[in-house]
């Protein structure tokens, strides 16, 4: 059974001018209700990530800055808006849902988190609407416990996972990737093991043939018996911050060529659905269910 994580505080209304991304936290379980793609079985609400476990990845002073609501006027400025207690818990239950996740992809083969992919929480910054690294997080928590040996990250969201190449700089049992717009957000960018930095404009046919060329040398340098794929949908080309020009069905064929290449070597992966900031909510909840429906087809 593919597992979803999912809470009522995804969807937890913010300042004003950030209220419309939040809605496709909502409207994403409703149509793959709807549409009979998933039922209530699929999903599980986490609970808030433990201490214990942030501290892998997030340096004490940091942590404790968000937790004890120390953080500076200017960092939470980084960050993009205020921090509160209802925020502070919403990020420590995406960054849960992930974390469980991985543990159900080792079970079923494969997990979704609705929110997640917060790849620009640094080991002691937020940044760019992210406050703790989900995937980051996760993947420290399976090699440091020796549930997997070696862990490759797919980050395929329109903008570099600095965070991920930060935190996980000096893991090598975790092999970073991330093949984003060069001239796009963050500015300052981090070294991944490996950055492919793609064009303005960049259309399905060059963008996909990328990919293909790419992803079957990564699997075997890498060698992963674990995969963390980050599945932002700001690729397409409606997306008002994404600059790529990605066709829906192009992005439906990102997500296949992804989870087709762990289906077929037995690795299981856990998927973090990132940006997607089209004008239209439709075409951003329809590219994220899409992924959802690769899956199934795939997996289930």
């Amino acid at each position: 059974m593919i597992k979803i994580a999912w809470h009522p505080l995804y969807a937890h209304p913010l300042p004003e001018g950030h209220r419309f991304p939040m809605l496709k936290y909502e409207l994403i379980p409703e149509q793959l209700l709807h549409q009979g793609v998933i039922t209530k079985d699929n999903i599980f609400e986490p609970e808030p990530l433990e201490e214990n476990i942030i501290l892998l990845s997030h340096q004490q002073q940091y942590w404790e800055s968000l937790r004890d609501f120390t953080l500076s006027a200017k960092d939470q400025r980084r960050i993009g808006f205020p921090l509160t207690p209802q925020l502070l818990e919403r990020e420590r239950r995406i960054a849960k849902g992930t974390f469980d996740g991985a543990i159900y992809a080792k079970q079923y083969g494969v997990a979704f988190n609705v929110a997640g992919g917060t790849h620009h929480a640094g080991s002691n910054w937020g940044e760019g609407f992210c406050l703790l690294n989900d995937q980051a997080i996760a993947a420290n928590y399976l090699v440091n416990k020796n549930l997997c040996h070696r862990i490759l990250i797919i980050d395929l969201d329109v903008h570099q996972g600095n965070g991920t190449a930060e935190i996980l700089k000096n893991e090598p049992r975790v092999f970073t990737f991330s093949m984003h717009g060069d001239k796009n957000f963050p500015f300052r960018k981090e070294q991944s093991d490996l950055d492919i930095p793609l064009d303005d404009g960049l259309q399905d046919e060059a963008y996909l043939s990328k990919l293909t060329e790419i992803l079957p040398q990564l699997f075997k340098k890498v060698q992963p018996d674990f995969v963390f794929f980050l599945s932002g949908v700001d690729v397409l080309a409606t997306d008002k911050l994404g600059k790529l020009s990605l066709t829906p069905s192009g992005c439906k064929e990102r997500d296949r060529l992804v989870l087709q290449a762990c289906k077929d070597r037995n690795i299981p992966l856990q998927i973090s659905m990132g940006g997607g900031y089209s004008p239209q909510i439709k075409d951003i909840v329809d590219a994220h269910c899409n992924t959802f429906k690769v899956a199934m087809d795939i997996f289930d």
